[in-house]
């Protein structure tokens, strides 16, 4: 299993492959329907499985901090398509040059030269190329001219609605972690490396491990009982998700994670938060005081619900 990074790194392909191209944010269950055909054609053909996606995604590159927020990073959904068994995963840099490349072009230097595409799964409402001028009829026009097969995305619903991760967006956004772990098919969670903050944390009486976003927007904010993933090992907290606008000295989300009865450095550690309950929304104090009792009524409450629901 392999990750390629960039239009410059897809060699002419010597061996065929199966692929499927897309955005794949959160790597849900309709994602998942559409990885197993990926994963079916290539057992039957005895050819490798191949995921494209972009970085940015194309709606980041166009709508920058309007585009709808992430719910993965992506080392987590690169880490996600290859946990699941996909053999390759090929994320191609979206900027002027691939957005300005024609559809014919899009097929030719990218398919069938870079990957030696034998079997295209694709949803019929994909669009690609400049413009968005290339789609499935196009597709499979070139394919039968090329050798190469197209066939048309499996579709997954819960109770009567397409399974989008835009579904799930709005489950995490309203604080729904059952409705969003059925649609994702495992709970909600965020990863990443514990980075240096400015202490305030610790200096508030709360320490914190500080986990960077990267991006405009989070697709939750507030206050939240976790659980968090060390190296294996379990353990309750509470997280905030937001700009922290009582200091006021951020832009962009961080999310900051308060460890219930634990005392160690964290410091360069990937932990996994995984979202359990919503407590509250992000609010702005008066001061620094109210900001403390604030957090301190916090984590009792956080503590009493794990007393309560464990």
């Amino acid at each position: 299993m392999t990750f390629v990074r960039g239009l410059h790194n897809l060699q002419p392909g010597k061996q065929k492959s199966v692929v499927t191209i897309g955005s794949f944010d959160g790597v849900h269950i309709g994602h998942q329907a559409i990885l197993q055909q990926v994963k079916d054609a290539a057992k039957r053909l005895q050819l490798p499985s191949v995921v494209m996606t972009f970085e940015p995604q194309p709606r980041e590159y166009f709508s920058s901090e309007k585009a709808p927020a992430r719910l993965m990073r992506l080392r987590e959904k690169i880490d996600a398509l290859l946990d699941f068994g996909i053999d390759h995963v090929v994320c191609l840099k979206f900027n002027r040059q691939l957005r300005t490349l024609s559809a014919l072009d899009f097929i030719d230097q990218v398919l069938v030269q870079g990957l030696a595409v034998d079997y295209l799964i694709v949803g019929d409402d994909f669009r690609f190329g400049c413009d968005r001028s290339g789609d499935f009829a196009l597709l499979t026009e070139r394919g039968r001219e090329a050798g190469f097969e197209v066939m048309d995305t499996a579709t997954i619903e819960v109770e009567g609605q397409r399974v989008s991760s835009t579904l799930v967006r709005e489950a995490v956004e309203g604080g729904d972690f059952p409705r969003a772990a059925e649609l994702l098919g495992r709970p909600f969670s965020i990863s990443g490396i514990v980075g240096y903050g400015q202490q305030l944390g610790r200096e508030l009486g709360f320490p914190t491990a500080n986990v960077q976003l990267n991006r405009f927007s989070a697709p939750l904010a507030g206050v939240f009982a976790v659980k968090v993933n060390i190296a294996g090992s379990i353990y309750l907290g509470a997280a905030n998700v937001g700009v922290r606008p009582t200091v006021g000295d951020l832009i962009k989300p961080i999310l900051e994670v308060h460890l219930l009865d634990f005392d160690g450095d964290l410091y360069g550690q990937r932990i996994a938060v995984e979202f359990i309950h919503k407590i509250r929304d992000e609010q702005k104090f008066t001061g620094i005081k109210e900001l403390i009792t604030t957090i301190q009524g916090d984590v009792e409450v956080i503590r009493q619900w794990f007393t309560n629901n464990n």
